[in-house]
C-alpha cells in the first residue's frame, strides 16, 4: 500500500491548481473543436491519443501494465464508470446548457464525502469542513447563476439529470479507486483501465448516435484535440491519479469547485467576457471553502 498522508501538502495544493486551471481552460479547447468534431468522436480522438501516450510513458518506465495482480475487476469498474461520466457530459451539453450542466456536474465533491467515509474513516469531514464544502459548491452556483437561471431549452430536464449523473459517477469514480485493488496499483495502470475502457466505449456509442467520423479538421481543432489529450487526459489525470493515491480524496475534491471558475476567468481574459462581481464573489467564496475543508 502506499504511504498515506492525512493532509494536503504543498506540492499537492500545487498540483491540484495547476490541475483545475487546465480543465477550467479545457473547456475552451472543446468549445472550439466542437464546432468541426462531434463530441463523442471528439472524445473517442482524445481517448485513443492518451492511451496511447499512457502505454508508450509506462514502457518506458518499465511500468507493467498487463500483469496479473488481482485489480482488473477493480480496474474495469473504475473504467466503466469513468467513461459513463464522460458520455453523460457530452450528451447532457445537447439537452442543457454548459452553465447549468456544470453547477450539476460539480454536486460530486459531495458524492465522495458521503460516500467514502463508509469505506475509509479517515476521509470523514469534521462539521467545519462540511461548512466549506457547502461554501464551495454555492460560491460556484452563484458564479454561474445569470446563466443558470436565464431562459429554458426544450427537454432541458434530460440535460440537468444527466450533469447530475455525470457528477454522480465522477465521484463514484474516486470512491472505487480508493476502495478497490486499484488502490494499490500505480496511479499509471489505474489511469489506463480508465482511458482504455472509455476509447473503447466512447466510439461504440459515436457510431450509435449516427456521428460523422472524420480527419479532415482545421489545425486549430487538431491543436484543441492534441492539447486536451496530452495535457489534460494524459498528464493532469496521471497527477490526479498519483494524488489519490497519496492524499485524502475528500481534501482534493474540494479544489475541483475551482475549475468552472478558472473556466470563468479564461473566458474573461482569452475571449473578452465581462469581468462580473459575481465571479469576484465566487472565487472568494471558493477560496474560503476550500481554506475551510483544508484545516487539520
Amino acid at each position: 500500500m502506499p504511504h498515506r498522508k492525512d493532509h494536503l501538502d504543498t506540492l499537492a495544493v500545487s498540483l491540484l491548481v495547476v490541475c483545475c486551471a487546465f480543465w477550467g481552460f479545457q473547456q475552451i479547447l472543446i468549445k472550439f473543436a466542437g464546432r468541426e468534431i462531434p463530441p463523442l468522436w471528439q472524445a473517442s480522438l482524445r481517448m485513443w491519443g492518451a492511451t496511447a501516450l499512457l502505454w508508450l510513458w509506462c514502457r518506458g518506465r518499465g511500468v507493467p501494465l498487463f500483469q496479473r495482480d488481482g485489480s482488473l475487476p477493480g480496474g474495469l469498474l473504475v473504467g466503466l464508470l469513468f467513461a459513463a461520466e464522460f458520455v453523460f457530459i457530452y450528451l447532457g451539453l445537447q439537452h442543457t446548457s454548459a452553465s447549468r450542466l456544470t453547477v450539476f456536474l460539480y454536486t460530486s465533491p459531495f458524492w465522495v464525502a458521503l460516500l467514502l467515509p463508509r469505506f475509509a474513516p479517515a476521509e470523514r469531514l469534521r462539521p467545519i469542513q462540511w461548512a466549506g464544502l457547502c461554501l464551495a459548491f454555492g460560491a460556484v452556483a452563484v458564479a454561474f447563476s445569470e446563466a443558470f437561471l436565464h431562459g429554458s431549452m426544450p427537454g432541458q430536464w434530460k440535460g440537468d439529470a444527466m450533469g447530475l449523473a455525470a457528477g454522480l459517477f465522477w465521484g463514484l469514480t474516486t470512491v472505487a479507486i480508493r476502495t478497490t485493488r486499484i488502490a494499490t496499483v500505480a496511479a499509471e495502470k489505474s489511469l489506463f483501465y480508465q482511458l482504455g475502457v472509455t476509447a473503447v466505449v466512447t466510439p461504440l456509442l459515436s457510431l450509435a448516435l449516427g456521428e460523422r467520423w472524420a480527419l479532415d479538421y482545421s489545425a486549430l481543432a487538431w491543436g484543441s484535440v492534441f492539447l486536451q489529450t496530452a495535457v489534460g487526459a494524459f498528464a493532469s489525470y496521471l497527477a490526479w491519479m498519483w494524488m489519490l493515491r497519496h492524499y485524502p480524496a475528500t481534501r482534493m475534491a474540494t479544489f475541483t469547485f475551482l475549475t468552472p471558475l478558472f473556466a470563468l476567468v479564461f473566458g474573461v481574459l482569452l475571449l473578452g467576457e465581462p469581468l462580473t462581481l459575481q465571479l469576484l464573489l465566487a472565487l472568494a467564496g471558493v477560496a474560503a471553502g476550500i481554506v475551510l475543508v483544508s484545516r487539520r
